[in-house]
């Protein structure tokens, strides 16, 4: 199926993970320019050079996503280089694992900024341009905890159900101009950071991480921890020409874990 995305420009954030490396190779093996941006310069420019090697076009951005004050000269360079963007995956970093009360107002302010603000606001950077060409796509992934919220990822539950609101209401203000907004959620997916939250549960319980990895896997329907690229797979058509009639959509890709209608 040709997703129609040759010649599109992609910026996925936080590409250097397991998530956002994904929906970065998936999008340039469809034919689409891709700027991968992430804090961590090393993982970003590892994909970004593994997405070249494969004959794709793609550069790497070093960027902590908390300063929101880089965001102009990074996009410029996007333009510059790629064009202007026309897929935006809004994939950022969790916060540790915390209880939800007892944070302190400064946790709370670094994690929005870097969470919450750094999506709205590099969103409102390209959507410009996205209204002007009349096609857009903004996909934001967040977490399952935004319909069950998850014990003990309290900062997460908040913080990314805040961005599910943003993302419905900018839905209906820009769909008249061609631009979709979508929110795709992860269940349980074979990760880097669910390794890591495995690891910390056992930990907290006195358990193995075997054992608390059992544990979740027998509360999945599909009896299985889903792959990055199956997650990849599902973003990539919502940036496609053939989903040009969803938007507003909160999709689940958790492999039927969440029981909530």
């Amino acid at each position: 199926m040709d997703l129609g995305l040759s010649g599109k420009t992609a910026l996925v954030l936080g590409a250097g993970g397991g998530l956002g490396s994904a929906i970065a190779r998936t999008l340039a093996s469809e034919g689409a320019r891709v700027a991968l941006a992430d804090i961590d310069p090393a993982a970003v420019n590892a994909v970004a050079e593994q997405i070249r090697t494969d004959g794709a076009q793609a550069i790497a951005l070093p960027w902590d996503l908390g300063d929101l004050s880089v965001i102009d000269a990074n996009i410029a360079r996007i333009e510059r280089e790629l064009g202007p963007v026309d897929i935006l995956v809004n994939n950022t970093g969790g916060p540790p694992p915390t209880p939800v009360s007892g944070q302190s107002s400064e946790t709370w302010s670094r994690h929005f900024q870097s969470m919450v603000m750094s999506v709205i606001a590099i969103t409102d950077r390209v959507l410009p341009g996205m209204r002007e060409r009349r096609f857009g796509r903004v996909i934001t992934s967040t977490s399952s905890g935004v319909v069950a919220p998850i014990a003990n990822l309290g900062l997460s539950n908040a913080l990314r159900l805040s961005l599910v609101g943003w993302s419905k209401t900018l839905a209906r203000e820009v769909g008249r101009e061609g631009v979709t907004c979508n929110v795709v959620l992860p269940g349980r997916v074979a990760t880097g950071r669910i390794r890591f939250l495995d690891e910390q549960k056992a930990k907290r319980e006195g358990r193995t991480v075997e054992e608390v990895s059992a544990e979740s896997t027998a509360s999945i329907p599909l009896g299985r921890y889903g792959e990055p690229q199956e997650y990849a797979d599902v973003v990539a058509f919502l940036a496609s020409r053939g989903a040009s009639y969803v938007t507003g959509s909160v999709i689940r890709v958790d492999g039927g874990l969440l029981a909530n209608i």
